[in-house]
């Protein structure tokens, strides 16, 4: 079994330098990209305080579909330019919302979630899905997690 370190989030450069490493031992060697979204998702959930759901969602025949997490079932189907996590990929960018109820069309799979953050996952330079993290918190992610997150995701690359 994998023993991974504890992490301090006190100092959150550390801890995404950290997080980075660890991300990176674990999909060392491993090319399967289910397999490492299932352990980056558990890894991160481990990590991350203050958090209810994270996970991935792939692009598949033009929508999202719900791959490896860790939280509550979730919504399988996002149509892109939909909720959180269809805009991001539409806009190609990583989303912050500080309050979900206050986004325009947030899907709301978890009625705990009060924020979130939607990283786009890359290959080969094309959005091939996203991970998405949700928190029972308002305003839970800042830019270091987005800068911290944006690192963590292109392990998959």
């Amino acid at each position: 079994m994998l023993s991974l370190p504890e992490l301090n989030y006190a100092d959150k450069t550390v801890f995404y330098e950290d997080l980075l490493l660890a991300a990176r031992g674990l999909v060392h060697g491993e090319r399967d990209l289910i397999a490492n979204c299932a352990n980056l998702s558990a890894l991160v959930f481990q990590s991350l305080p203050e958090i209810n759901w994270a996970g991935f969602y792939f692009l598949k025949e033009g929508e999202l579909v719900v791959g490896p997490f860790q939280g509550k079932p979730a919504c399988v189907r996002i149509a892109i330019g939909e909720g959180v996590c269809g805009t991001a990929v539409k806009e190609g960018r990583t989303l912050r919302v500080d309050d979900v109820d206050a986004f325009p069309g947030h899907i709301a799979c978890d009625a705990d979630s009060r924020s979130e953050i939607v990283v786009p996952v890359r290959m080969a330079g094309e959005i091939v899905g996203v991970l998405d993290i949700d928190a029972p918190v308002p305003a839970r992610f800042g830019e270091e997690d987005r800068i911290g997150l944006e690192a963590l995701v292109s392990v998959l690359e």
